[in-house]
């Protein structure tokens, strides 16, 4: 079974430097591929290179990325704010001289707020590449565990729609050899309704009868309905083998399949048909609410 579905998560963290960040993917389903990225700023710059990564991976979904980024503290260098330093001296002496007080020690003036800078260590071009194609490299591998988590959905829904196709198999089988769809059947049933309306002692044409007979048979008969309905179930099996992304066609399947059913009870004319029909039309649904997640 290779069907993959189209709901998944999957999450990955990793780390460069003094930069630490964490990748979560999210997919749905959805008619087409439908991806919505959110990265920090200063991210922008790898929000192509993450969105051709999923088209060439990915076929169809809502497919929802968040990148998280986190920078730990690193080494750090004093810096001596000159401008700020020369304003703060001369507010001091300007302050001493109104109040004749002690001149200002350069512990104390070195302590006041702005004087002293704490940079941290900038990175070069070489280091922020190396970066992102680390956080790169990490989105790849969290595209790797969502399409492992789609493929795991996938084998599910296939189990689950094969076990479906096969009742509409052996519905199919169980129409082909039902006994009401033979001419003679038809005839009796037909006598036993002209019967009811005219009475015992009513004399009956059989010629008419017999064109009667005739005429209801053809009206009644699903042949083509039940070649077509066959040919769907091999057409479903080949799908749920398939390496190629099938649920559209598939979906497109479904309706083929409950437009045969539908027929099939309209011209019923006996019971275990009209039964037979109406659980067709009800595997299908199942069938169909399950095609929606495939991809």
């Amino acid at each position: 079974m290779t069907l993959k579905s189209m709901t998944g998560f999957a999450r990955s963290d990793g780390s460069h430097g003094m930069h630490s960040w964490h990748w979560e993917a999210r997919a749905v389903n959805g008619r087409g591929l439908d991806i919505r990225l959110r990265l920090p700023s200063g991210y922008e710059s790898i929000e192509q290179a993450v969105r051709d990564t999923c088209k060439k991976r990915l076929a169809r979904g809502n497919c929802s990325v968040t990148l998280t980024v986190r920078r730990d503290s690193g080494e750090t260098a004093a810096r001596l704010n000159e401008d700020v330093f020369r304003q703060v001296v001369q507010a001091a002496e300007k302050a001493r001289a109104l109040v004749d007080a002690e001149a200002p020690t350069l512990d104390g003036l070195l302590s006041m707020r702005g004087v002293i800078e704490f940079t941290e260590a900038e990175e070069d071009e070489a280091e922020l590449k190396a970066r992102q194609d680390a956080v790169l490299a990490d989105f790849s591998n969290v595209l790797d565990f969502l399409i492992e988590a789609r493929v795991a959905e996938g084998e599910h829904l296939s189990r689950e729609i094969s076990g479906q196709v096969d009742e509409v198999a052996n519905l199919v089988a169980a129409i082909e050899k039902s006994p009401s769809r033979t001419s003679e059947a038809i005839s009796k049933k037909l006598q036993e309704q002209i019967k009811q309306l005219l009475g015992e002692t009513s004399q009956l044409d059989e010629q008419r009868l017999h064109q009667e007979a005739v005429l209801l048979a053809a009206k009644a008969d699903v042949e083509e309905e039940l070649a077509r309905l066959n040919a769907h179930v091999s057409a479903a099996r080949d799908l749920l083998i398939s390496t190629e992304p099938v649920g559209r066609k598939f979906d497109f399947l479904t309706q083929e399949f409950n437009r045969e059913a539908n027929t099939i009870c309209s011209k019923s004319n006996a019971p275990d048909i009209t039964t037979a029909g109406l659980e067709l039309k009800a595997i299908i649904d199942r069938i169909r609410e399950q095609v929606q997640n495939i991809e």
